[in-house]
């Protein structure tokens, strides 16, 4: 079966009530592929997920950008899996490169967050990724498998995950991996998950691409064999969002 198509964008620290409103009625408004080509996920801060939850249109959805390891309890400014269940928020995207550097989470503490908010019903996008200069030491791949091992050594249903691989060298930079180079990260954890999950997980599993996607490099970088998508930053609190949505056709002629 055809892996779906799927387009998040994470609206990260943005917004404020009528920017909020104007994002979502450009949305509404926007002439966009159907459901059955692919699938979209804007993710608001929390204080606007009720908001947007109630005005978005029905055949897109809405995503939290983290949620708490367990149970909620005495963890001030916490939000559990539970609360985002409670309000039918269906998706929350965990471990982006963000908060892996600028709050500490381990790939350990990402891995039991991921296994947490699934087994309360969630969806998650799981970011892994590697920074420049880890990149440039050769080892790209050592880390991004030992991003995707602690998910996979919690987790034994991969059918509410996708992974979104996201260099950290090209997250709001303006640099974008190539398509060439993001084929081939793509194209390796597909085979790790093969070698360690299984070949139906491998063949399944999403894995989208993230950092610096605009309206201009889109289709390119979706063209490739083992893109299936994008997490956006920036360019999905613009109009452009929509030509990024509309990149789904590329694999739909393919």
């Amino acid at each position: 079966m055809a892996r779906k198509f799927f387009v998040g964008g994470n609206w990260k620290c943005n917004g404020t009530a009528e920017e909020v409103k104007k994002i979502v009625n450009t949305l509404n408004d926007a002439q966009a592929p159907s459901q059955d080509v692919v699938e979209v996920v804007v993710s608001p801060p929390y204080v606007f997920l009720p908001l947007v939850k109630s005005t978005l249109r029905s055949d897109f959805h809405v995503a939290a950008q983290n949620c708490w390891v367990k149970k909620g309890g005495a963890f001030t400014g916490e939000v559990s899996a539970e609360m985002l269940v409670n309000l039918d928020i269906p998706w929350v995207i965990l471990g982006h490169s963000e908060r892996r550097a600028l709050l500490n989470e381990s790939n350990e503490f990402v891995g039991d967050k991921v296994a947490y908010a699934l087994a309360q019903g969630l969806k998650v996008i799981a970011c892994v990724g590697e920074t420049l200069e880890q990149r440039e030491a050769g080892s790209t791949m050592d880390v991004v498998a030992a991003q995707t091992k602690a998910i996979a050594d919690r987790v034994s249903n991969w059918s509410n995950v996708v992974i979104a691989y996201e260099p950290v060298w090209a997250i709001g930079t303006g640099k974008v991996a190539s398509p060439a180079q993001a084929q081939e990260v793509h194209d390796e954890l597909r085979k790790w998950l093969a070698k360690n999950v299984s070949d139906d997980v491998a063949a399944t599993t999403r894995i989208i691409y993230g950092g610096s996607v605009n309206g201009g490099n889109c289709k390119e970088l979706g063209g490739q064999a083992d893109v299936d998508g994008f997490l956006v930053g920036g360019a999905s609190l613009k109009p452009e969002f929509i030509d990024i949505i509309k990149a789904a056709e590329v694999k739909k002629s393919a």
